[in-house]
């Protein structure tokens, strides 16, 4: 009996070593993950504030309701704003349905995995090439080859080609994430294999998608590179009629971000478009995150 009361005190020692050990680990790692969230925290903060530090004073109602004139020397960001919002719609328009569409296949429809592997991993060597590529590339296929020549429309082809892997990737893994038994039941009442994607997985991975949405508005609001190539450097107010006919070329607020700042040297103007950046950003996401609501219910 001796040996035995020995033998369990040793064992509820080596417990209390290791459930102590354990506790100590998860208390390092409980710190580190604290402290990671607070210096990304600090970090945003840091950064917006200076942005709307520098820039909110600049910000008025001339600069946001007029078109810039060497002339008059006047600065507007008016076309700047429509530009971007132009290139925003309309890449979404044609990225949308065939990122969407091209993930329902996949996870839905695919059968062959050597197939589905290969789009994968073609949708991922898209998503690592260079912004500047894209630029090229959309120079030369839609400006020149297709003869659509510097124009806003370009623009948001080539943008529509950036974001497909996004959307593509975000909406296959929010596909993901719906229950099996969801689409069994659904099929099991008699349901339609495209009718069960339309009425149950859609609304269930309404929120991937919304984020898929969301990373590539962003992408498409932050761009510069590839559409110095594609939809130039022009300051005209251009209709939506215009906006999406071939030969009108428009820059967008970070176009103009990157002109005031890099070549005027004007960085008060540049940090005044940096905040209206962040606002029309944050608006749109807003704006989709209320749309998938309704959509999801």
């Amino acid at each position: 009996m001796s040996d035995i009361a020995v033998t369990t005190d040793l064992v509820y020692e080596a417990k209390e070593k290791i459930s102590a050990k354990r506790r100590a680990k998860g208390a390092v790692l409980r710190g580190f993950i604290y402290f990671s969230a607070a210096l990304t925290t600090v970090l945003l903060a840091v950064i917006l504030g200076y942005i709307f530090y520098r820039g909110v004073p600049y910000v008025t109602w001339n600069l946001l309701s007029t078109e810039p004139s060497l002339l008059a020397d006047n600065i507007g960001i008016l076309p700047n704003i429509l530009n971007t919002l132009y290139m925003v719609v309309i890449s979404l328009v044609f990225a949308l349905p065939v990122g969407v569409g091209t993930a329902i296949y996949l996870n839905e429809y695919a059968s062959n995995k050597k197939f589905v592997r290969a789009i994968e991993l073609a949708t991922e060597t898209l998503s690592g090439i260079p912004s500047i590529i894209y630029g090229l590339a959309g120079m030369l296929i839609f400006v020149e080859a297709l003869q659509m020549k510097t124009s806003i429309l370009a623009g948001a082809l080539t943008l529509a080609v950036m974001t497909l892997p996004i959307i593509i990737r975000t909406t296959q893994e929010a596909l993901k994430t719906v229950p099996d038994s969801y689409r069994e039941g659904a099929l099991a009442l008699g349901s339609g294999r495209w009718h069960m994607i339309r009425t149950v997985v859609l609304p269930c991975a309404m929120d991937g998608i919304v984020t898929g949405i969301i990373l590539s508005v962003g992408r498409i609001v932050g761009e510069s590179a590839a559409l110095l190539y594609t939809a130039g450097l022009a300051n005209e107010i251009l209709t939506p009629l215009k906006a999406i006919a071939p030969g009108n070329p428009g820059s967008t607020l970070t176009v103009s971000l990157y002109f005031y700042a890099k070549e005027r040297g004007q960085f008060d103007v540049a940090f005044a478009i940096a905040v209206i950046l962040l606002l029309i950003t944050f608006m749109i996401n807003i704006s989709a995150k209320l749309v998938a609501r309704k959509l999801k219910r």
